[in-house]
C-alpha cells in the first residue's frame, strides 16, 4: 500500500508537556549531568569542559555550559537529536553509552527550561535551538525546535529558504541569551578543534528558597549540590568533580570543570590488594533473548523479501524469453542482482540468528575486582559500571550487610556488558531486577572469599587498620594526617597519572620525598621518573591483578544434607505415631477411660508402643489420669492450686480453659478408686482427695517454661540449618517438617480431653532406670514438701529405694548423654573461646563426644567441631532463662532430682501454649492442603481446636501424597513427550540430509555428464574432483 494512502490517518503527537514529563525521569541530578558528558565520550571527545557563566538576566543567575572536541554533527545528524528515541548507536555490539535517543532531552530539561547547542563539522556550523519558555510565551503545543545551520567559511546561511531562515533567527534572538548573529558566531569560535560540540543550559530549574540546585558559589572549582550537609553524605553526592572521578572505569577524556582538570580515578588501581575473579553464569538472558528475538524477527523479514525478488526474477525470465534485447537483459540483469543481493541478505542475518541463539545458552562471563579502601575506609561497597559507565555506587552486598567490621573497607568493581544486563533510562539502575539481584548475591559470595584471601580477620582487623593510621574508634573518622602513616598508605597504593597528551595511564615509582606532592593538570609522559615509560609512544602498562578463586565448601553442604535428611525421618516418625492416638472430643469421652491406673506400660505388640518406650527418657511423656478423674463424685468446683505431692508421677495435665467451660458438669457419680503404689516405693498409698473434674491443676511454671524453650530451640536450630541451603524448595520443606514434628510433639505433651492415646492418658509414669534420671519430671522430695495425706512409710520407703540403686556413671549411659544435645556450651578454639550449640551426642565406653555448632566463628574456622565431655576445652554456658544454672549445679542436678517450686500460675499459660499448638496445626493445614480435600483451605482458618483435633490426618496426607505422585508423573510423561519429539525430530533431519546428499550427488553426475558432452578428454569423479575443477574454471575466468 502506497504511503500516500496513510495522509488521511491520524498520527501521535509530541505536546511540550513531554519535555518536562521526560526530565522527571532523573531523581539524580549529577545523573542528568553525566548524560552530556557520556554524549561527548561517545562522540570520541579528548577533552570535555563543564563551566559556568554568569548572567543575572537569566533565572538561577547562570548559565551551564558543556564545551567538547567530538566528532560534531552536521545538519543530517542533528535532526536526530530532537527525535526522541532515534539513535544511530543502538546496537548489541557496541560500546556506546547512549543507546535510547533520548539523554540529551532528558538531561538538559532536567538542569533548566531551555537549551541551546552549537556544533561544527566538516564545512558546516549547526544550531538547534529547543525551548519550553518560547513554548509557554507562544502558547504552543507542538515542539518546534529552530535549525539554522551556515557554512564554515563564509558564515553564510545554508538554508535554501530565506524566510524559514529568518523566522529560525528571530525565535532565536528572542527567546535565547544571544541577541544577534555575532554573538552566535562567538559561541561557534569557542569550538577551537575541527569539529566539535557546545551545549548551553539556560534559565535552571530553582529550589523552593529560590535557589538554583547546584551550588557553583561555595567553591568555584566545584560544581555543588546545593543544600546537601557535609556530614553523612558519599563525596559522590555531594559534589560533582567527585562524581566524575569515578564516572568511567577506564576513563580516556580529560574533564574539566571551572577550568580545573578531574583527577580521574581507574578504582582498580587504587585498592589495596586488589584481586580479580572470574565469574560467569547463564542466569542473565533477559536481554540477551530480546536480541535473540529481533534477530529472529529481521532473518524472517529477509527471508520473506529474497523469496519475493525471487519470485519476481523467475516470473521475468519466463517473460523475456527469447527476447536478446538489450534493454530486457538490462531489465533481467537488474532483477537477478536484486535477487542474489537479498539472498545474500538473508543468508547473513540468518547466521546473525543462529550465531545469537546459540550464544543465549551459553554462560556470561564477568570480571569481579575486589581490594581496600585504605584511604577512607567508610566509603566502601560495589560499583556496578554498564559498558564503562557508573550505573550503581557503594552497593552493599554480602558480610556488608550485617553492619559488622568484616568486609569492611572492601570496594568492588565489576563492568558489565550490555547484552548481560540493560540500564534503565536515566542510567541510575538496571532495568531487570531480578538479575541485578543475583548480580550482587553472587557478588557478595566472591566478597567473602576475597576477605578470606586477604587474611586481614586472620591477623586482626582493628590491627590492620591502626597500621594506616586509622586510631579512632569510630568507623567514618578520616585516617590521621601524620606523616608516618600518610607515607604508609601511599607505600601499598602505586600512584597512577593519565598523560594529558597521549591519555595513557602511567604508573610512577614510590618516592619517599614528594607523598604530599600535587602533580599539574598538563601532565605528559616526558615528566615520568621511569625512563622505560618516559614517551608517549611506549606501550601502557597493564594491571597484573593476582586471580582468586571461589572456593564453595562441598563437604560441609554433605553434612548438612545428611543431618537434614535425619531430622526429616524423626519428624515423620513423630508425625506418625501422632496420627495414630486417639482423640477426645468431649467430657463424655473422658468418663469412657478406664479409671483402674494400671501398672503395666503399653503392650510391645504396637509399633507405636515400641517407639514411646523408647523415647521415654528422651521426651516428656503424657502424665497420668489425675486423681479428680478417679473420683468423680466431688462437686464440680474449682479448687485452689496446690502444692505438688511427693508422688513421683509428673503432674496432672492442662486443660484448656474454653474447653474446660463449653465441658458439660457430669451428674453421675462412681465409688472412689484407690489409686495404684508406687514403682519406687512399693508400698500401697491412701486414695488422694477427690477435686473438680475439669478444674485440674497446670504443670509448675518453670517446668513448662524449661519444655517451651527446649522446643523453641529446635525450632530454631532447624530453622538455622535450613536457611544455609542455597535452594527455596528444600527450605520450605525444611519448615514444614518441622512444624510437623513440632506439632507432634506438643500434642503429646497435651492433655488428655486435647489429643492422645487412650493407653498413655491412664498409664502410670514410667519406672525409674539405673543410672537415669529425670529431675524435671519429678517434684521436690525433701520433707517438707510431702503432705499430710500421704503415708510417710511412701517418703521412706521411696528414699530408701533410691539410696539402695547401684551406683554408675550417667555420663556413660548412652540414654543418659544423649540429655547433653541442645545444650548451650562455651568451646575453646586456637586460645579463643566461641559460643555454640551440642548438635550431635557420641558415646563408648571411655568417653562421649560433643558435636558442638558454633553461633559465629571467623572463617578460617570450621563452623562445627567434636569435643570430648569432660575435656579442658570445652564447658557450659548459662542459659537465658530465669531457671538459669550454672555449670556446677547444673552438674548437680543431673545426678538427682532437683526440688521444684509450687506453681502459682492460673490457666493463662496453657491458654497460650494451646492456641500456639492450634496455629501451627492450621498453618500445617493450610500448607499442605489438597484442592480435592473436603475441608477448604478458608474454612480452616475458622476452625476451632475440637474441629482441627477431628480433623482425619491419614487421609489428608493420603491425598496429599496422591496428589505429589500424580504431579510427578505428568513431568515425568511431559518430559517422555519432549524426548519423543526431540528423537522424531532428529529422524526427521537425517532423512532430509540423506535426501539433500542424493540430490547433491546427482547433480553433480549431471554436470559430469553436461562436461563431458563439450570436452570428451575430461575424466574425474562427481567428488571433490569436480568441485576442484570448478573452483579452476571459476578463477580463470576471473582472472
Amino acid at each position: 500500500m502506497a504511503f500516500s494512502n496513510y495522509k488521511s490517518l491520524n498520527r501521535a503527537q509530541l505536546t511540550v508537556e513531554y519535555l518536562h514529563t521526560n526530565s522527571t525521569t532523573h531523581e539524580f541530578l549529577f545523573g542528568a549531568l553525566a548524560e552530556l558528558v557520556d554524549n561527548s565520550r561517545d562522540a570520541s571527545a579528548t577533552r570535555i569542559d563543564i563551566y559556568t557563566e554568569k548572567r543575572p538576566e537569566l533565572r538561577g543567575g547562570y548559565m551551564l555550559c558543556f564545551l567538547d572536541d567530538g566528532i560534531g554533527m552536521d545538519p543530517n545528524e542533528a535532526t536526530h537529536v530532537i527525535q526522541f528515541g532515534k539513535s544511530s548507536k543502538r546496537s548489541p555490539e557496541s560500546t556506546q553509552i547512549g543507546q535510547y535517543g533520548n539523554g540529551l532531552k532528558s538531561g538538559s530539561m532536567r538542569i533548566g527550561k531551555d537549551f541551546i547547542l552549537f556544533t561544527k563539522k566538516g564545512s558546516t556550523l549547526t544550531c538547534l535551538f529547543l525551548s519550553r519558555t518560547f513554548h509557554e510565551e507562544e502558547g504552543l503545543d507542538e515542539v518546534i525546535v529552530p535549525l539554522p545551520t551556515w557554512d564554515l567559511s563564509t558564515k553564510k546561511p545554508m538554508n535554501s529558504d530565506p524566510e524559514k531562515y529568518a523566522i529560525e533567527t528571530e525565535l532565536i534572538f528572542k527567546y535565547s541569551p544571544f541577541k544577534n548573529e555575532q554573538q552566535l558566531m562567538e559561541q561557534f569560535n569557542k569550538i577551537e578543534s575541527s569539529s566539535g560540540t557546545l551545549v548551553i543550559i539556560y534559565n535552571l530549574k530553582l529550589m523552593d528558597n529560590r535557589e538554583p540546585e547546584l551550588d557553583v558559589e561555595t567553591d568555584h572549582q566545584y560544581i555543588l549540590m546545593a543544600g546537601m550537609p557535609f556530614e553523612g553524605v558519599k563525596p559522590e553526592r555531594r559534589s560533582f568533580r567527585a562524581y566524575a572521578a569515578v564516572l568511567y572505569i577506564d576513563p580516556r577524556m580529560r574533564i574539566f570543570i571551572q577550568g580545573h582538570k578531574v583527577r580521574t580515578k581507574r578504582l582498580s588501581r587504587c585498592l589495596y590488594k586488589p584481586r580479580v575473579y572470574q565469574y560467569s553464569s547463564t542466569r542473565f538472558k533477559t536481554r540477551a533473548e530480546q536480541e535473540v528475538k529481533k534477530a529472529d524477527h529481521m532473518a524472517k523479514i529477509a527471508k520473506e523479501k529474497a523469496r519475493e525478488a525471487e519470485s519476481k526474477r523467475l516470473a521475468l525470465e519466463a517473460k523475456v524469453g527469447d527476447d536478446i534485447s538489450k534493454e530486457s537483459r538490462v531489465i533481467l540483469r537488474k532483477a537477478q542482482d536484486t535477487a542474489m543481493m537479498l539472498r545474500r541478505d538473508a543468508d547473513m542475518k540468518k547466521k546473525i540468528q543462529e550465531t545469537k541463539q546459540k550464544a543465549l545458552k551459553e554462560p556470561k562471563e564477568l570480571a569481579f575486582i575486589f581490594g581496600v579502601n585504605i584511604e577512607q575506609r567508610d566509603l566502601d561497597g560495589m560499583f556496578v559500571y554498564n559498558c564503562s559507565r557508573l550505573i550503581k555506587m557503594y552497593e552493599k552486598t554480602g558480610p556488608q550487610l550485617e553492619g559488622g567490621m568484616a568486609c569492611g573497607g572492601v570496594v568492588g568493581v565489576v563492568d558489565v556488558p550490555y547484552l548481560v544486563l540493560e540500564p534503565t533510562h536515566n542510567k541510575q539502575d538496571f532495568a531487570d531486577a531480578k538479575e541485578y539481584r543475583h548480580l550482587l548475591k553472587s557478588m557478595g559470595e566472591h566478597l567473602a572469599q576475597y576477605w578470606k584471601d586477604s587474611n586481614i580477620a586472620q591477623k586482626g582487623i582493628v590491627k590492620f587498620w591502626d597500621e594506616f593510621g586509622y586510631l579512632s574508634a569510630s568507623w567514618s573518622a578520616p585516617p590521621s594526617s601524620e606523616q608516618r602513616y600518610r607515607r604508609r598508605r601511599a607505600m601499598e597504593i602505586p600512584l597512577t597519572i593519565q598523560c594529558d597528551k597521549c591519555l595513557k595511564w602511567r604508573t610512577l615509582p614510590f618516592q619517599m620525598d614528594p607523598v604530599d606532592r600535587r602533580y599539574p593538570d598538563s601532565w605528559v609522559c616526558l615528566m615520568n621518573p621511569d625512563s622505560n615509560h618516559d614517551r608517549c609512544d611506549a606501550s601502557e602498562q597493564k594491571a597484573n591483578l593476582p586471580c582468586g578463586v571461589l572456593k564453595k565448601d562441598k563437604q560441609t553442604a554433605e553434612v548438612k544434607q545428611k543431618e537434614l535428611s535425619e531430622k526429616i525421618k524423626q519428624q515423620q516418625e513423630k508425625l506418625e505415631a501422632l496420627q495414630k492416638t486417639t482423640t477426645i472430643k468431649s467430657a463424655a469421652d473422658i468418663k469412657k477411660l478406664p479409671l483402674e491406673v494400671s501398672m503395666r506400660p503399653t503392650t510391645a505388640s504396637s509399633p507405636q508402643a515400641t517407639r514411646s518406650s523408647e523415647r521415654s527418657i528422651t521426651r516428656p511423656r503424657s502424665p497420668p489420669l489425675p486423681p479428680h478423674l478417679k473420683n468423680p463424685t466431688a462437686p464440680l468446683t474449682r479448687a485452689t492450686p496446690q502444692r505438688p505431692t511427693q508422688t513421683p508421677a509428673p503432674p496432672p495435665p492442662k486443660v484448656e480453659p474454653a474447653r474446660a467451660r463449653a465441658a458439660p458438669k457430669p451428674t453421675a457419680k462412681a465409688p472412689a478408686k484407690t489409686p495404684p503404689p508406687s514403682r519406687s516405693s512399693r508400698t500401697p498409698a491412701k486414695p488422694l482427695p477427690t477435686k473438680p473434674a475439669l478444674a485440674t491443676k497446670p504443670a509448675p511454671a518453670s517446668q513448662r517454661k524449661r519444655i517451651k524453650e527446649e522446643e523453641e530451640e529446635e525450632e530454631e536450630e532447624e530453622e538455622e540449618e535450613e536457611e544455609s541451603e542455597d535452594e527455596k524448595p528444600q527450605i520450605k520443606k525444611s519448615k514444614i517438617v518441622a512444624a510437623a514434628g513440632n506439632r507432634g510433639k506438643a500434642v503429646e505433651k497435651a492433655p488428655p480431653p486435647k489429643r492422645g492415646k487412650l493407653a498413655e492418658v491412664v498409664k502410670p509414669p514410667q519406672p525409674e532406670k539405673k543410672g537415669v534420671t529425670t529431675p524435671t519430671r519429678h517434684p521436690s522430695t525433701t520433707p517438707s514438701s510431702v503432705p499430710k495425706d500421704i503415708p510417710a512409710q511412701q517418703h521412706e520407703a521411696k528414699a530408701k529405694a533410691s539410696e539402695k540403686a547401684p551406683e554408675q556413671d550417667p555420663e556413660k549411659d548412652p540414654k543418659n548423654a544423649q540429655k547433653g544435645k541442645g545444650l548451650l556450651v562455651e568451646v575453646r578454639v586456637n586460645k579463643e573461646w566461641y559460643t555454640g550449640k551440642v548438635i550431635a551426642v557420641e558415646t563408648n565406653k571411655e568417653s562421649v563426644r560433643w558435636k558442638v555448632k558454633f553461633d559465629y566463628v571467623p572463617i578460617s574456622t570450621p563452623k562445627d567441631r567434636w569435643v570430648f565431655k569432660s575435656s579442658d576445652e570445652v564447658r557450659l554456658m548459662r542459659p537465658p532463662s530465669p531457671i538459669s544454672q550454672t555449670p556446677d549445679t547444673q552438674q548437680e542436678t543431673e545426678k538427682g532430682p532437683a526440688p521444684m517450686e509450687p506453681d502459682t500460675a492460673q490457666p493463662g499459660t496453657s491458654r497460650e501454649v494451646t492456641d500456639s499448638l492450634v496455629t501451627m496445626m492450621r498453618t500445617m493445614l493450610r500448607y499442605f492442603l489438597t484442592p480435592g480435600f473436603q475441608i477448604r483451605k478458608d474454612d480452616v482458618n475458622s476452625m476451632t481446636a475440637l474441629e482441627l483435633v477431628a480433623v482425619p490426618l491419614k487421609e489428608y496426607f493420603q491425598q496429599y501424597e496422591l496428589g505429589l505422585q500424580s504431579l510427578c508423573n505428568s513431568y515425568r510423561s511431559r518430559a517422555d513427550a519432549r524426548a519423543k519429539a526431540v528423537e522424531e525430530k532428529s529422524s526427521n533431519a537425517e532423512i532430509k540430509l540423506k535426501e539433500a546428499d542424493e540430490k547433491l550427488q546427482k547433480l553433480r553426475t549431471n554436470i559430469v555428464a553436461l562436461l563431458q558432452t563439450v570436452r570428451e578428454d575430461i575424466d574425474i569423479n562427481a567428488g571433490d574432483e569436480l568441485d576442484a575443477y570448478i573452483e579452476d574454471l571459476l578463477s580463470q575466468r576471473n582472472e
